[in-house]
């Protein structure tokens, strides 16, 4: 015998795929059962460092933690991580293997199916149930040949498919109808039912709808989950939907949004806080007064770095300084602070040299081997207890480093913090997310005696509520029968 697999696909992407694997994976862990995610293929910038050295989707971690387990590499055997229009780093079982174009990748995605099966037969042997998130659409056609992150993987291990759609947007019957029908004879048949999610309104209204939905494709409406506004969950990719602004806010955070912006979740704890309103930037938008401009990280440093200049935030900044503000700068961000960021060997884009803002004594230099480990240290602001994750491919040297921003528990220094107390750079994601790192950097921006808050309670409490509300929503009994354990499938033989 080996774990039930279930598997959920999206009609679109941001559909609500993620969440709804969380809540399953808390809703199993809380019915006693051992419960892994699993996310064949992922495309996102938003990464986390996992317990055996590697990197996974920044969403797989959070369903680790639903299901009350360490992240590992085996939950997201595939990422893809954007860094042009038109290619990507590709990282197999946690670590990089190369760049490719869309082409390129297409004729890897054997190699990459075997990663995918061996990571699910490792899973599949070790726990009694694997929640699998889909990639996107499974009715994209021209992803169809060679699929490993929806339908492709579905058939190889012979799973059950619940097709979730978001009503928020519109046309969720066309979603649902128009995916199922762009769908092959047997992969139509493996859809065991729907979930139709982010729903605000009068069910009786909505019900006409549902019982034509089952009468037309004679599948069952396995229930309808509701809108949950406020929920603290690490996205997956896509930069939060809600906005964050609150008139009665005490700190004014600003976050250039990068074109190719990565680990955005690094803010979600300002984002949070009740009494700080920070603002995501975009291209073309006005730079308002603010008491802290965080740079973020970023794939491609080089290029983001000219589209900072390009937007006017190198003057933005100069002028933010000079009336006292405070700057953050996190891995690419950091990066940027300094005098220069070179990529001999062609990392991130052409090899080249740019100059970078000149505020840190600094260069960094790109190399092939990408820092991957999860750290705790202490910050040098109030000796205040910090832990994150380094993802990062540079390499910094110069004086500014003699002065730390954090010296860490294996007594090595991390990031600097300059003389005059206003430039705090570091490589480590995750900074806000202790409540004394936070407390202490919000202290430092001008926010004193800020409320306390506790991110990883946040989560916790999210994961819950998404929990709640499948419970209370979802046709359970249903979902327990896909859950039954079924026979080692042969397709998933090495």
């Amino acid at each position: 015998m080996t774990a039930s697999v279930l598997m959920v696909q999206g009609c679109t992407s941001d559909a609500g795929k993620s969440t709804l694997v969380a809540a399953l994976c808390r809703w199993a862990r809380r019915r006693g059962m051992s419960v892994a995610p699993f996310k064949p293929q992922n495309m996102a910038l938003n990464s986390a460092v996992t317990v055996d050295g590697g990197e996974i989707g920044r969403a797989q971690a959070v369903q680790a933690q639903a299901a009350g387990l360490l992240p590992h590499t085996d939950f997201n055997p595939v990422l893809l991580k954007p860094n042009s229009d038109i290619g990507a780093q590709v990282i197999v079982h946690g670590h990089a293997v190369a760049n490719m174009d869309a082409r390129h990748y297409h004729d890897y995605k054997r190699i990459a199916m075997d990663a995918v099966l061996a990571s699910h037969r490792r899973l599949a042997h070790r726990y009694d149930a694997v929640i699998v998130e889909g990639a996107g659409s499974p009715a994209e056609i021209n992803l169809r040949d060679r699929d490993i992150a929806n339908m492709g993987y579905a058939e190889a291990v012979d799973c059950p498919v619940i097709l979730i759609a978001d009503i928020d947007r519109g046309g969720v019957f066309a979603h649902l109808v128009g995916t199922l029908a762009l769908l092959s004879e047997s992969e139509r048949a493996r859809v065991a039912g729907f979930v139709i999610n982010r729903f605000r309104g009068d069910m009786a209204l909505l019900q006409p709808g549902l019982d034509w939905l089952e009468r037309e494709t004679g599948k069952p409406v396995l229930g309808v989950l509701p809108y949950l506004h406020g929920l603290q969950l690490e996205a997956e990719d896509a930069l939060p939907r809600e906005a964050t602004r609150k008139a009665d806010a005490r700190l004014r955070v600003l976050v250039p949004t990068l074109p190719r912006i990565s680990n955005h979740t690094d803010v979600d704890a300002l984002r949070a806080h009740p009494e700080v309103d920070l603002r995501f930037i975009g291209t073309d938008e006005a730079h308002p007064p603010a008491d802290l401009i965080v740079l973020p990280g970023s794939k491609s440093t080089r290029a983001d770095l000219a589209w900072l200049r390009a937007q006017g935030w190198d003057e933005t900044i100069t002028r933010h300084l000079r009336y006292g503000g405070k700057v953050i700068g996190i891995c690419g961000g950091f990066q940027m602070l300094g005098r220069f960021v070179h990529d001999p060997q062609g990392i991130e884009s052409e090899p080249g040299s740019s100059a970078g803002l000149g505020w840190l004594q600094m260069e960094t230099t790109l190399e092939a081997r990408k820092q991957l480990r999860r750290v705790e240290g202490k910050l040098v602001l109030g000796d205040a207890r910090v832990s994150g994750y380094e993802i990062h491919c540079g390499v910094s040297r110069g004086d500014a480093l003699g002065q730390p921003a954090s010296i860490l528990d294996s007594g090595e220094p991390d990031g600097a913090l300059t003389t005059d107390g206003q430039i705090f750079g570091t490589y480590l994601h995750g900074l806000f997310d202790e409540p004394q790192a936070l407390a202490a950097l919000l202290a430092w921006a001008g926010l004193r005696d800020a409320a306390p808050l506790d991110m990883h309670a946040l989560r916790e409490a999210s994961i819950d509520r998404l929990a709640d509300a499948v419970e209370a929503h979802l046709d359970m009994s249903a979902l327990l029968r896909l859950l039954q354990p079924t026979k080692e499938n042969t397709p998933c033989a090495p």
